[in-house]
């Protein structure tokens, strides 16, 4: 009797643990979930489905809002909410009475669920995987009507509602392909430009648009729970997009998603194991090439720019970039492709034939970027106008007698089978290429064995006396260093840094007590001095304004800590300072050829090819300090006069007194007006976040300054039209007269092309709404033309508000 009571006893005790471990079937308001490993699911009744957080497998500390496949081993995602901002670990969602909302620790909004009008009464995850917010006998809002890339069976989508790609198989922000039932009734895929978010011409349709007035178009997709996709009209006629499904509801998980690589396709799981290890498989899917459906005009095509797209064995597009070039982005093989050589119009340092190569491809091609048509053209022919002509990045030999020469990027490569025996010769460097290993005789090689073992002894005595001679010249500095180091006053040790530490006295007799100004900013005079025994002798001494209070010393610190840790090509190099009682100095290389503003707006106009140099050249200045240095910095007040110029004129950053600098896990700070009138970005008058995007507007006013060789603002033009420059610029470009804005400008005009990239780009980063403006990343890659350049909207559009 007491064994028989022993399992009941036992079941009662596990109960509560149970209980605790998952909530399953209806959720009430108030009830919470919290990001972490053990965070535990609301669970739908049958147990198939969960709603909660998913740790992302790249990143142990984000979290998705999701809902997954339960019962199977990968708990496959089915809809997800935060994909362009996953939660950080410690993150909040919280059912209250007008719906879900999911917080970070620190309290920020990532997420809510837009629920409509109506108070909710409580949750539900169901069974068909939706999960549904109710309110009285109303749904006020679920998961199926805010799709993220899967439908389920019993799902409906209507016109207008799309579903988007994740990025790749690990990132879930949205990618560069939707699928959406137009208005027309029509099923579409379509590729979409980021970040502009065009989509492009579909470059798939189901074939059931209709006229929208009558009752013979589509309007809803739907997928039935026999797990069969069709279209329903008005007319309650069924166009069936999937074929018969064998298998039964009952037996079988299925899915139909639009997946990272632009496919649609239709999946089937088996619920119960068969003693094998079960996965999805594939039943249906379109198009069924995607690298020849995709359209000619959408973008860069499946793959990225300079990439070329083939089917691999399961049918999926495969991308890869040619000899000669390399992922800009190393984790996204469907990303961009850049060439790592330069192709320059510049002067070479030799002579064509002996810098640049032919890799010959065949069933390769490009449908678009021809730019000359030459024919008849025999293919030597071809293969020498290529070579020649700097702008030539592949030439495309066909049907005998015809050239084709395209330029960068190219768009839309794709192999082609039986492509009508054409050739594609893709210039690239010499030296890419494994050299070649002739073929040697016995004797010779027995020579050659004779002659290495001669060379490898001769080599690696010559090494060893090289490693001791420079030990000990090593050593003998290293004595001699700290014996000058004991010496040093104790105030002369640098903070965390390899800066020099100088005394005030120092630093007046180097500026002969501070005589010659090279110029005034935010925080203080710069002065030049001379270091009289330095590695460096000509330096810029800035003398930060002397005020004793809080503020000013944690700006002194800023600098210093963080300045003198930043080491890049682009940013003037801080070489030491001085603390001494209440004077604040700091030293900084002297740069030769002055300010940019000296440079563009006084004396003659700079060379169109020193502008575009210029730009880059602080375009990755701003890139190294928002992404690729250990504490990110905002600069806050980009204009020609914090641009310095070495002998070289190279573009160097300086003035980081205005930095608001962030922890690389932090994405946005509040902060007061800083910066110069005509370059600050409208967020700072509206009491918005102070992200990165600050720089990005203050640049794109900088590149329209450079590229039309006039200032932002001038009010004594004789043309009203033309005396703020960002809002001529962009009439310029809608009006097709671009040419106005660099007249008498001969290099510039000869390469209109170039300036339009370039007034595009000005005009993505001067964007009121700071989301849409383009991360300093991506404008490096439109300026190099890496990338290609969206169409922007117009930059203050009525729509956007604060």
């Amino acid at each position: 009797m007491a064994l028989e009571i022993f399992p009941l006893i036992s079941f009662l005790l596990l109960l509560p643990v149970w209980a605790n471990a998952q909530t399953v079937g209806n959720v009430t308001v108030g009830a919470s979930l919290s990001a972490h490993e053990n965070s535990r699911p609301w669970v739908s009744l049958s147990g198939d489905f969960a709603f909660g957080f998913h740790q992302l497998s790249n990143n142990k500390n984000l979290f998705l809002l999701a809902i997954w496949y339960n019962k199977i081993p990968e708990n496959t995602l089915v809809w997800y909410a935060n994909g362009d901002s996953p939660a950080p670990r410690g993150s909040k969602l919280q059912l209250a009475d007008r719906g879900f909302v999911l917080n970070s620790p620190q309290g920020e909004q990532l997420w809510n669920s837009e629920t409509r009008s109506g108070v909710v009464d409580s949750g539900i995850m169901d069974d068909s995987g939706n999960f549904k917010l109710l309110g009285g006998s109303s749904i006020l809002w679920e998961s199926f009507k805010d799709p993220a890339d899967t439908v389920l069976p019993s799902q409906i989508l209507d016109t207008a509602v799309a579903l988007s790609s994740r990025q790749s198989e690990t990132n879930f922000s949205k990618g560069r392909f939707q699928m959406v039932l137009q208005p027309n009734g029509d099923l579409v895929l379509a590729t979409v430009n980021l970040p502009s978010k065009h989509v492009n011409d579909p470059y798939y349709k189901s074939g059931t648009a209709g006229d929208p007035n009558s009752s013979s178009h589509g309007f809803q997709l739907v997928f039935n729970v026999s797990g069969y996709l069709f279209v329903s009209r008005e007319n309650e006629e069924r166009s069936v997009l999937t074929p018969t499904i064998t298998g039964s509801a009952k037996d079988f998980y299925y899915r139909a998603t639009l997946d990272f690589d632009g496919v649609f396709t239709l999946y089937s799981h088996p619920k119960a194991s068969t003693g094998m290890i079960a996965s999805w498989t594939a039943l249906w899917s379109e198009p069924d090439n995607i690298c020849t459906a995709a359209p000619v005009d959408a973008s860069s095509g499946v793959c990225g720019f300079n990439s070329i797209c083939s089917l691999n064995a399961e049918k999926r597009p495969s991308c890869g970039c040619p000899r000669g070039y390399a992922l800009v982005d190393p984790s996204n093989q469907y990303g961009n492709c850049k060439p790592n050589f330069t192709l320059s119009c510049e002067e070479e340092p030799g002579p064509v034939e002996d810098l640049y190569e032919f890799e010959v491809l065949t069933n390769v091609g490009w449908p678009q970027g021809n730019y000359a048509l030459l024919e008849p053209f025999a293919e030597d022919q071809c293969r020498q106008s290529c070579l020649h002509d700097c702008m030539c990045a592949v030439a495309i030999f066909r049907e005998g007698d015809k050239c084709l020469k395209k330029r960068l990027p190219l768009t839309n490569g794709r192999t082609v089978p039986n492509h009508s025996g054409a050739k594609a010769f893709l210039k690239v460097r010499k030296g890419d290429r494994p050299p070649f290993c002739p073929y040697f005789s016995n004797q010779e090689i027995k020579n050659q064995e004779t002659l290495i073992l001669a060379l490898s002894i001769l080599l690696g005595m010559s090494v060893l006396f090289i490693f001791i001679l420079v030990t000990a010249t090593c050593l003998g500095f290293y004595f001699i260093y700290q014996k000058r180091l004991k010496l040093l006053p104790n105030n002369e040790v640098a903070v965390e840094t390899n800066l020099r530490t100088f005394t005030y006295k120092e630093l007046a007799n180097a500026t002969n007590e501070f005589k010659e100004e090279l110029g005034r900013g935010s925080f203080g005079i710069v002065y030049k001095g001379t270091l009289p025994t330095s590695y460096v002798s000509q330096v810029a001494v800035k003398r930060l304004n002397t005020v004793v209070h809080d503020h000013a010393e944690k700006e002194f610190k800023t600098e210093v800590h963080v300045i003198g840790q930043t080491h890049h090509r682009n940013l003037v190099r801080l070489l030491g300072f001085c603390d001494d009682g209440d004077n604040r100095l700091l030293v900084y290389e002297y740069l030769s050829n002055g300010s940019l503003a000296s440079f563009l707006f006084c004396g003659s106009r700079p060379s169109w090819s020193q502008r575009t140099r210029i730009a880059l050249g602080i375009a990755r200045g701003l890139l190294y300090l928002h992404e690729e240095c250990s504490t990110q910095i905002i600069h806050c007040d980009i204009k020609p006069q914090n641009i310095l110029l070495d002998e070289h004129y190279n573009a160097k950053i300086s003035d980081f007194g205005l930095a608001k600098l962030l922890a690389m896990n932090q994405s946005h700070t509040n902060t007061a007006i800083r910066g110069t009138k005509g370059y600050v970005a409208a967020e700072w008058f509206r009491n918005l976040p102070i992200t990165v995007k600050v720089d990005a507007y203050s640049f794109g006013v900088l590149l329209l300054e450079l590229t039309c060789c006039r200032r932002s603002v001038d009010m004594e033009s004789d043309m009203e039209e033309r005396a703020i420059l960002t809002d001529w610029a962009y009439d310029c470009y809608c009006g097709g007269t671009l040419d106005a804005l660099v007249e008498n400008d001969i290099d510039a005009l000869n390469d209109i092309a170039k300036v339009e990239r370039f007034v595009q780009v000005a005009i993505w980063c001067i964007q009121e709404d700071p989301s849409l403006r383009p991360t300093m990343r991506a404008v490096s890659q439109m300026l190099e033309g890496v990338v290609e350049v969206p169409i922007p909207p117009c930059p203050c559009p009525y729509a956007f508000t604060a």
